[in-house]
């Protein structure tokens, strides 16, 4: 692990990325990359360039792609992967990470987050605030599970996937890629078609 840690995206999600950081205490320096030129500064650290410079700092620093939006994070960190950047893995001091737990490059897990055993998460995921993910999951690269989201046992979720603030996954099921789950939803079948669900229980609507 390198001393210092630059963070695409100093936004909103890039805060609570910084913050994390700082608890996880592994880098001496701290600064942001971001795309808008009226960015100067975030949480007091500077920007000191856009995501393009990412490549030319690749070997002084860790690189971490704080992007919401799951599409536009895949495609960014697919780009620094293919240049050989390995984006480190970020993990709250508060989170209880369960035994046999696998979490790919690039996750973030927040304060909060309670990971059951033998579950495995992919690259590029957020997995945030208060969130609970129970035994046995397997979560795909680049899926969002909101605040206060409650996966039970045995849940598969699909790439790309937005699981919504305060929604629960009943067990045993599975939800295809490039979802969204509305905010406190109920998931009680499986999802098999790419769309919009809402509502208890979760219903298409698209």
């Amino acid at each position: 692990m390198k001393k210092k840690l630059l963070v695409i995206g100093a936004s909103g999600h890039g805060k609570v990325v910084v913050d994390i950081a700082i608890k996880m205490n592994k880098w001496e320096n701290i600064a942001f990359l971001d795309d808008d030129p009226l960015i100067t500064e975030c949480m007091g650290f500077g920007v000191v360039g856009n995501t393009a410079d990412a490549f030319k700092f690749a070997d002084e620093a860790d690189i971490f792609v704080a992007v919401g939006n799951n599409k536009i994070r895949e495609a960014v960190q697919n780009k620094l992967e293919s240049a050989g950047i390995k984006p480190p893995l970020l993990i709250h001091p508060s989170a209880i990470v369960g035994l046999a737990v696998e979490v790919g490059i690039g996750t973030v897990i927040m304060a909060g987050v309670v990971i059951n055993s033998a579950t495995r998460i992919g690259k590029g995921c957020i997995i945030n605030t208060a969130a609970t993910v129970d035994h046995d999951n397997r979560i795909a690269d680049f899926v969002h599970v909101s605040p206060g989201a409650h996966l039970a046992g045995m849940v598969v979720i699909g790439q790309k996937t937005w699981i919504g603030i305060g929604s629960t996954i009943s067990n045993n099921l599975t939800i295809t890629g490039d979802c969204k789950i509305g905010a406190g939803a109920v998931v009680v079948k499986d999802i098999t078609e790419s769309g919009t669900y809402v509502g208890v229980p979760a219903r298409s609507i698209r």
